[in-house]
């Protein structure tokens, strides 16, 4: 089998974004060296938008960038052999990427036309036996496929859900991207031992939302504290989630 490529898994139709431009439709019948350099580049690419009663266009789905990508299998540390809940499934190629690393993968889709499309490409790129797709809410987990050996969430949340930990085995690992105001586009690593997840953070990670948990764009866009990236704490437990900024030194 061939290595899973990006390009086989974004959509005819994408919306491209000159600098300084609104993001417009760029369809690949029409538009075919455009399309090719976009799915080439090693930049995010929007795959769904939705418009506002003003007429502004706004990203809902994109294809991460694919360094983004690698640095977070790399903070996910070793699938082979292990079993991984993916939360956003979006295109479906990251859990391709998962898959073919080795691990047998669950990633859970709340939109129903991203779940089924992505579950096409999977199925066309050889991988549909090596990954489950479910249609859910993604803040839930999956339950009738725990426990997880990794979990990695592909939008962004202020408040890790105690499930995702609940699903998670015994020194398993939980990586998402954090918007909460403390530190708002950190890469979160989070280690499960005795029921609880703590970690910090190893880099930034900017992703659309879960989208039960967006938050303001004055808070995305907040300037962050001095050292809050390096000292970022978040512990999870069974009575909720705790954030502090630990002091250096």
């Amino acid at each position: 089998m061939t290595p899973a490529s990006r390009r086989d898994f974004i959509p005819d139709r994408i919306w491209h974004a000159e600098p300084g431009e609104p993001l417009t439709p760029l369809d690949r019948a029409d538009r075919p060296g455009l399309w090719e350099r976009v799915a080439a580049s090693d930049e995010a690419v929007v795959t769904q938008v939705s418009v506002d009663p003003h007429g502004m266009v706004w990203p809902t789905s994109s294809s991460s960038a694919p360094y983004l990508m690698r640095e977070m299998l790399d903070a996910l540390g070793p699938v082979a052999g292990r079993s991984v809940l993916e939360i956003g499934t979006g295109t479906g190629y990251n859990a391709a990427l998962m898959a073919e690393a080795g691990a047998d993968v669950t990633t859970v889709e709340i939109d129903p036309d991203l779940a089924s499309a992505a579950s096409a490409a999977l199925e066309r790129a050889g991988f549909a036996d090596r990954v489950r797709v479910l249609v859910a809410d993604g803040e839930a987990g999956a339950p009738d496929h725990a426990p997880f050996d990794r979990v990695i969430a592909t939008a962004a949340a202020h408040t890790v859900p105690y499930a995702w930990v609940a699903q998670t085995r015994e020194g398993g690992r939980i990586v998402v991207p954090f918007t909460g105001a403390e530190c708002p586009g950190a890469l979160l690593v989070l280690d499960v031992a005795d029921g609880i997840a703590a970690g910090g953070a190893v880099g930034d990670a900017f992703f659309m939302p879960l989208r039960a948990q967006k938050q303001p764009q004055a808070v995305l866009q907040a300037e962050r504290a001095p050292g809050a990236l390096e000292s970022l704490r978040v512990t999870v437990d069974p009575s909720g989630q705790t954030v502090h900024i630990q002091p250096c030194g």
